[in-house]
């Protein structure tokens, strides 16, 4: 018995030792988005809800201004298909360039086009119209946002970037803090515009997130092997 709690003691210390900071913040992002995703989908789609929606755009009439529609107007394209298309293809060049982050390419691309996929797919499943207030018109149906979906898997890969590569603890915080709020800023910019519901934008954000995750580890698995694969070429 005294054996058996030994063992159970040092697999427990073994187990916290690689339980790092990193993969407890991957975890909960994770469960997170995948929460927020099914939970904006039942409110909408089951409870039928909308005082969160009417709560939002209540809000952003309050802060309404022609000075304010501008910037939302400008901030909005950095969410939309053209800058994400032009934005892909620019980053997914340049890293071709630099052998040791070349894979990255294969991730940018990759994570865009399955991304737009998968919006594209849920946007058609749950046939919600845009909202009728909206100060633009956009095509498509409105559930889930694509600029919160996939402008936040683009984005929220830019910050994967920068936490794996930028060293410096202060700048990679800093850094990676600015572009969370970016997005944000992307994703309350379609509310304000009316362009999508508050409840669009918070699914887009958990399916994007849900999805960057599971791509990002798929990726590492494939990049993995594929190193293994050139390993063992070389060696014959």
């Amino acid at each position: 018995m005294k054996r058996l709690r030994e063992h159970t003691e040092k697999g427990i210390a073994a187990f916290l030792a690689v339980l790092s900071l990193e993969i407890v913040i991957a975890w909960l992002v994770f469960i997170g988005s995948v929460f927020l995703f099914f939970w904006m989908t039942h409110t909408v789609f089951v409870e039928q809800e909308r005082d969160l929606d009417r709560a939002a755009f209540a809000l952003a009439g309050e802060i309404t201004t022609p000075q304010t529609t501008s910037v939302m107007y400008f901030i909005t394209f950095f969410g939309s298909k053209n800058f994400l298309i032009g934005g892909s293809i620019a980053l997914a060049l340049l890293f071709v360039f630099f052998e040791r982050w070349r894979f990255y390419s294969v991730k940018i691309i990759a994570i865009s086009a399955t991304t737009t996929l998968f919006n594209q797919s849920m946007k058609f499943f749950f046939d919600r119209p845009r909202p009728e207030t909206a100060f633009l018109e956009q095509g498509g149906n409105s559930f889930p946002s694509g600029h919160a979906m996939i402008g936040g898997a683009f984005w929220g890969l830019i910050i994967y970037l920068i936490w794996t590569n930028v060293r410096q603890k202060g700048a990679r915080w800093f850094l990676v803090s600015l572009v969370g709020f970016w997005i944000l800023l992307i994703g309350f910019s379609r509310v304000y515009l009316n362009v999508h519901y508050a409840s669009d934008v918070l699914a887009g954000w958990g399916a994007g997130l849900f999805w960057l995750m599971i791509a990002i580890s798929l990726l590492k698995r494939l990049q993995t092997r594929l190193g293994r694969k050139v390993e063992r070429q070389m060696e014959e």
